[in-house]
Protein backbone atom coordinates (compact mmCIF):
# COMPACT_ATOMS: atom_id res chain seq x y z
CA UNK A 1 0.00 0.00 0.00
CA UNK A 2 1.61 3.49 -0.99
CA UNK A 3 1.82 6.41 1.70
CA UNK A 4 -1.86 7.67 2.67
CA UNK A 5 -0.88 11.10 3.33
CA UNK A 6 -3.50 13.78 5.22
CA UNK A 7 -4.04 17.36 4.91
CA UNK A 8 -6.09 20.20 5.20
CA UNK A 9 -8.09 20.60 1.79
CA UNK A 10 -7.29 23.51 0.08
CA UNK A 11 -9.92 25.38 -2.05
CA UNK A 12 -8.24 23.91 -5.26
CA UNK A 13 -9.49 20.08 -3.63
CA UNK A 14 -13.19 21.22 -4.34
CA UNK A 15 -13.87 18.99 -7.50
CA UNK A 16 -12.03 16.03 -6.19
CA UNK A 17 -14.59 16.30 -3.04
CA UNK A 18 -17.35 16.93 -4.86
CA UNK A 19 -15.86 13.86 -7.35
CA UNK A 20 -15.56 11.34 -4.31
CA UNK A 21 -18.56 12.47 -2.40
CA UNK A 22 -20.72 11.63 -5.73
CA UNK A 23 -18.48 8.15 -6.28
CA UNK A 24 -19.23 7.28 -2.64
CA UNK A 25 -23.08 7.96 -2.41
CA UNK A 26 -23.70 6.39 -5.77
CA UNK A 27 -21.85 3.54 -4.90
CA UNK A 28 -25.48 2.44 -2.01
CA UNK A 29 -28.74 1.43 -3.94
CA UNK A 30 -30.50 2.56 -1.48
CA UNK A 31 -29.40 6.52 -1.78
CA UNK A 32 -31.14 8.31 -3.95
CA UNK A 33 -28.92 11.24 -5.72
CA UNK A 34 -30.45 14.72 -4.53
CA UNK A 35 -28.05 16.64 -6.78
CA UNK A 36 -26.27 17.36 -9.79
CA UNK A 37 -22.46 17.48 -10.15
CA UNK A 38 -22.42 20.75 -10.43
CA UNK A 39 -24.75 21.36 -6.94
CA UNK A 40 -22.28 18.58 -5.34
CA UNK A 41 -19.30 21.21 -6.24
CA UNK A 42 -21.65 24.49 -5.38
CA UNK A 43 -21.91 22.31 -1.64
CA UNK A 44 -18.47 21.24 -1.20
CA UNK A 45 -16.89 24.91 -2.03
CA UNK A 46 -19.51 27.05 -0.24
CA UNK A 47 -20.35 24.77 2.95
CA UNK A 48 -17.81 21.88 3.24
CA UNK A 49 -14.33 23.95 2.65
CA UNK A 50 -16.40 27.69 3.72
CA UNK A 51 -17.89 26.74 7.08
CA UNK A 52 -16.34 23.33 8.24
CA UNK A 53 -12.64 22.03 8.42
CA UNK A 54 -11.85 19.85 5.91
CA UNK A 55 -9.16 16.62 5.71
CA UNK A 56 -8.09 15.25 3.03
CA UNK A 57 -6.34 11.79 2.25
CA UNK A 58 -3.89 11.75 -0.40
CA UNK A 59 -2.28 8.50 -2.69
CA UNK A 60 0.42 9.57 -4.85
CA UNK A 61 -1.21 13.08 -4.76
CA UNK A 62 -4.22 11.71 -5.68
CA UNK A 63 -6.76 12.46 -3.40
CA UNK A 64 -8.73 8.95 -2.60
CA UNK A 65 -11.04 10.59 0.47
CA UNK A 66 -11.85 13.51 2.98
CA UNK A 67 -13.62 14.17 6.22
CA UNK A 68 -15.00 17.38 7.52
CA UNK A 69 -15.42 18.50 11.10
CA UNK A 70 -17.28 21.28 12.74
CA UNK A 71 -17.29 21.77 16.28
CA UNK A 72 -17.88 18.12 17.80
CA UNK A 73 -19.63 16.80 14.71
CA UNK A 74 -17.78 15.07 11.60
CA UNK A 75 -20.24 16.58 9.14
CA UNK A 76 -18.71 14.08 6.29
CA UNK A 77 -16.46 11.19 6.07
CA UNK A 78 -15.98 9.49 2.53
CA UNK A 79 -13.52 7.16 0.66
CA UNK A 80 -13.33 7.05 -2.81
CA UNK A 81 -15.17 3.72 -3.31
CA UNK A 82 -11.95 1.96 -4.65
CA UNK A 83 -9.92 3.08 -1.73
CA UNK A 84 -12.33 1.02 1.00
CA UNK A 85 -11.03 -1.60 2.98
CA UNK A 86 -7.50 -0.20 3.30
CA UNK A 87 -7.63 1.27 7.04
CA UNK A 88 -7.49 5.00 5.24
CA UNK A 89 -11.28 5.92 6.82
CA UNK A 90 -9.83 4.88 9.99
CA UNK A 91 -6.82 7.60 9.66
CA UNK A 92 -9.01 10.08 8.87
CA UNK A 93 -11.43 9.07 11.58
CA UNK A 94 -8.65 9.09 14.05
CA UNK A 95 -6.71 12.07 12.71
CA UNK A 96 -9.22 14.20 12.42
CA UNK A 97 -10.81 13.27 16.13
CA UNK A 98 -7.50 13.57 18.16
CA UNK A 99 -8.05 16.28 20.95
CA UNK A 100 -12.03 15.75 21.12
CA UNK A 101 -13.49 14.64 24.58
CA UNK A 102 -16.72 13.82 22.69
CA UNK A 103 -17.36 13.21 18.83
CA UNK A 104 -21.29 12.97 17.17
CA UNK A 105 -22.34 12.03 13.74
CA UNK A 106 -25.26 10.96 11.90
CA UNK A 107 -25.40 7.44 9.99
CA UNK A 108 -27.97 6.43 7.60
CA UNK A 109 -29.34 3.11 8.94
CA UNK A 110 -29.17 1.16 5.65
CA UNK A 111 -25.46 2.28 5.64
CA UNK A 112 -24.52 -1.33 7.23
CA UNK A 113 -20.39 -0.85 6.14
CA UNK A 114 -20.05 2.65 7.83
CA UNK A 115 -22.53 1.32 11.27
CA UNK A 116 -20.17 -1.31 11.24
CA UNK A 117 -16.72 0.96 10.96
CA UNK A 118 -17.55 3.17 13.57
CA UNK A 119 -19.17 0.54 16.00
CA UNK A 120 -15.58 -0.92 15.97
CA UNK A 121 -14.26 2.42 16.63
CA UNK A 122 -16.28 3.07 19.86
CA UNK A 123 -19.16 4.75 18.65
CA UNK A 124 -22.51 4.17 20.54
CA UNK A 125 -26.00 4.80 18.78
CA UNK A 126 -27.73 7.21 21.11
CA UNK A 127 -31.14 8.24 19.01
CA UNK A 128 -33.04 6.65 16.06
CA UNK A 129 -34.33 8.64 13.50
CA UNK A 130 -36.98 7.82 10.65
CA UNK A 131 -35.88 10.59 8.42
CA UNK A 132 -38.12 13.67 8.71
CA UNK A 133 -34.56 15.46 10.06
CA UNK A 134 -32.61 14.54 6.96
CA UNK A 135 -32.82 15.51 3.11
CA UNK A 136 -32.49 12.42 1.84
CA UNK A 137 -35.73 11.35 3.92
CA UNK A 138 -33.95 7.91 5.01
CA UNK A 139 -33.86 6.67 8.72
CA UNK A 140 -30.84 7.42 10.28
CA UNK A 141 -29.27 7.16 13.62
CA UNK A 142 -27.07 9.45 15.84
CA UNK A 143 -23.40 7.81 16.58
CA UNK A 144 -21.65 9.63 20.02
CA UNK A 145 -17.89 8.54 21.44
CA UNK A 146 -16.65 10.13 24.43
CA UNK A 147 -13.14 9.93 23.43
CA UNK A 148 -10.68 10.19 26.50
CA UNK A 149 -8.90 13.78 27.10
CA UNK A 150 -5.54 14.10 25.52
CA UNK A 151 -4.34 14.82 28.90
CA UNK A 152 -5.61 11.87 30.55
CA UNK A 153 -4.61 9.44 27.71
CA UNK A 154 -1.06 11.00 27.72
CA UNK A 155 -0.41 10.14 31.43
CA UNK A 156 -1.31 6.48 30.59
CA UNK A 157 1.00 6.18 28.11
CA UNK A 158 3.85 7.29 30.13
Amino acid sequence: MPDVVLRPAKASDAADIARILRAALAAFDWMPQMHTPDEDLRFVRHVLLAKQHVTVATVEGKIVGFAAVRNEWIEQLYLDPAWNGRGIGNRLLRHVTVGMTHVKLFCFQANKGARRFYEREGFVAEAFGEGSANEEGLPDMLYVRHNMPAAEANSLQG
